[in-house]
């Protein structure tokens, strides 16, 4: 598709957005329009003051026109009102909408979407992108309608005056459309290039606020500064050659503009023209063609706006026209047996070079503990990714109670999972939001903190002021790693699914609170089929069967009496971890 192509298409997609809020944006129309109105006349009515209040010496002219110029002002005010402020409106709730869109899309992209997007570069498309539709796009619509209204509302004034001197301002009207049609390609390669640039300043910013700890530590102030410095400049940078391009296409359009003027005033000093034109007639013309030049060169930034606000909706566009989450499940399931099978599965990461899961085959009987271990990057955590949908196996078939995962709705599928992970995730909300996070109905209070208790969370929400009802600050920055690990904990107890996935969920525990939550796992694990993945073998030692995963293939499996008879990997594994800790 051509680079014309997708910006009429742009423009279009841009245009549907204004629909459903016309009224207001014809409002502001009129206004733009009244606007320009009043400045002509205005200027229509020099020639009567000069020829007919001054040159005749006619005072009432000059007394009404002492009463008219307030009377314009006061007009020109409220049309001006009427203009910026549904245009403004419109703009706002165009961005509000744009925005709550991308935010919503986002929601709905698969995971491979965000593993390939930096999340600074999607939060400055949230913010900053969008911000920059609305705003190019209204002062362009703005300048556009007003200043151009005002344009042809001129050229009348002077045509009706003197058409023969008028003439001279046609012809350099195809000389001006070629000087803006040149900058418009330089406009929105550059406006696209300071939206990206924008992207990672976000990103480094970002980078920089979640790591600071390590930044400190690590004395990585200079390097992080130097980054974001280099960033910061490209930035820049991009910004100077919009405002050069700017400046050089206003100013060749002025000098052709002057141009012309300069051979309207030699055409006007013949003798046959002079005759036919009134001082007042003249002062009219001349000044109309003075003051053209200022909207002219308004209507040349009218292009780098509106190329930076079609460069901003493309980026935007080009995030929601990405293909959601495929669901083409029919089969809605209330609450699964339990019955796991991973069958002959193959999963390659995009652009890895051996695959994450190579011809994977397990099953895990309903209620039954299946533990996977392993080193960093064996393949575990793959499982459970597949397991929930967030990747597809590009070979093998995962089944549900005997039923291929992809027939199932996913929602209803993902309803048959609780999972409590490594790292875990919090919101800047309180303690009991958290635990209710992802409940289907309203949870009493009595449940709630009856899950509290079981995950030891009440341990430490009870020494604290407002309970269960403390804000954790983002990403629960206010608790510590275990406080963290038993709300996730909680959560999935809540949740009260068939299927439990743990991936190291006692990872970020001390020895005591490890031992509190073996306990609650042990009660959230009856009658459940559970997935645990451990580094740690003592958490695993009572598992049904444990799969020991090396390159994403399984090399060992068997009960944990059974591996440490084979004298393999996971009697290797054990006795590191075990010599290690008598140590």
């Amino acid at each position: 598709m051509s680079t014309e192509t997708v910006k009429q298409t742009t423009f279009r997609r841009l245009l549907g957005y204004i629909k459903p809020y016309r009224a207001a944006f014809a409002l502001s129309i009129v206004g733009m329009l009244g606007y320009a109105a009043v400045d002509t006349f205005f200027f229509s009515q020099i020639e009567t003051l000069i020829d007919d209040g001054l040159t005749e010496h006619n005072s009432k002219i000059l007394i009404y026109g002492a009463i008219f110029v307030p009377v314009v002002f006061i007009a020109r005010g409220i049309f001006n009102f009427v203009a910026s402020y549904f245009l403004n409106w419109v703009g706002f709730r165009v961005v509000t909408t744009m925005r709550q869109q991308l935010f919503d899309h986002m929601m709905r992209l698969p995971v491979s979407f965000h593993d390939q997007h930096s999340t600074g570069d999607l939060i400055s498309k949230i913010t900053y992108t969008t911000q920059q539709v609305a705003e190019a796009s209204s002062r362009a619509l703005l300048i556009l309608i007003r200043e151009g209204a005002f344009v042809i509302g001129l050229l009348s004034l002077m045509f009706y005056h003197s058409w023969q001197l008028s003439l001279v301002f046609l012809v350099v009207g195809p000389l001006i459309a070629k000087v803006v049609t040149i900058v418009s390609k330089r406009f929105r390669m550059v406006s696209s290039r300071i939206q990206t640039a924008m992207g990672s300043v976000t990103t480094t910013a970002e980078q920089m606020i979640n790591g600071h700890k390590v930044v400190v530590m690590y004395e990585g102030q200079k390097r992080e500064s130097k980054r974001f410095n280099d960033i910061n400049n490209i930035t820049r940078n991009q910004n100077m050659k919009l405002v050069n391009a700017q400046t050089v296409s206003t100013s060749v359009i002025q000098l052709i503009a002057s141009f012309s003027l300069s051979m309207v005033l030699v055409l006007a000093s013949y003798p046959q023209m002079l005759q036919n034109l009134s001082a007042g007639a003249f002062t009219t013309l001349l000044t109309a063609m003075i003051m053209l030049l200022r909207p002219l060169k308004q209507l040349t930034s009218v292009n780098s706006d509106f190329q930076r606000g079609i460069a901003a909706a493309t980026s935007i566009f080009e995030v929601l026209d990405e293909q959601p989450e495929t669901d083409s499940g029919t089969v809605k399931l209330d609450r699964a047996r339990g019955d796991i099978e991973f069958d002959q599965v193959t999963f390659r990461y995009d652009q890895a070079d051996s695959p994450a899961l190579d011809k994977v085959s397990f099953t895990v009987p309903a209620g039954k503990t299946l533990a996977l271990v392993g080193r960093s990057g064996s393949g575990k955590s793959t499982i459970s990714n597949l397991l929930t949908r967030f990747y597809a196996p590009q070979d093998g078939v995962i089944r549900l109670d005997g039923v291929d995962i992809y027939d199932y709705r996913l929602k209803s599928l993902r309803r048959q999972f609780a999972l409590v992970s490594q790292s875990v995730t919090l919101f800047n909300d309180t303690i009991a939001a958290n635990i209710c996070y992802g409940a289907h109905q309203p949870v009493s209070k009595e449940r709630l903190r009856e899950v509290a208790e079981q995950a030891y969370v009440t341990e430490f929400t009870d020494n604290l002021p407002r309970g269960l009802e403390t804000m954790v600050g983002e990403n629960g920055v206010m608790l510590s790693g275990g406080q963290r690990q038993r709300i996730a904990i909680a959560r999935a107890l809540l949740r009260d699914a068939p299927i439990l996935i743990l991936d190291e969920a006692t990872s970020a525990l001390d020895t005591e609170s490890e031992r509190h939550i073996q306990t609650a796992l042990s009660r959230l694990q009856q009658n459940r089929t559970s997935i645990v993945i451990a580094h740690r073998l003592s958490t695993i030692e009572k598992a049904d069967e444990i799969l020991v995963l090396e390159d994403g293939k399984v090399i060992e499996r068997g009960s944990h009496k059974e591996l440490l008879q084979q004298q393999g990997a996971y009697h290797q594994l054990h006795r590191l971890q075990f010599t290690g800790a008598d140590h």
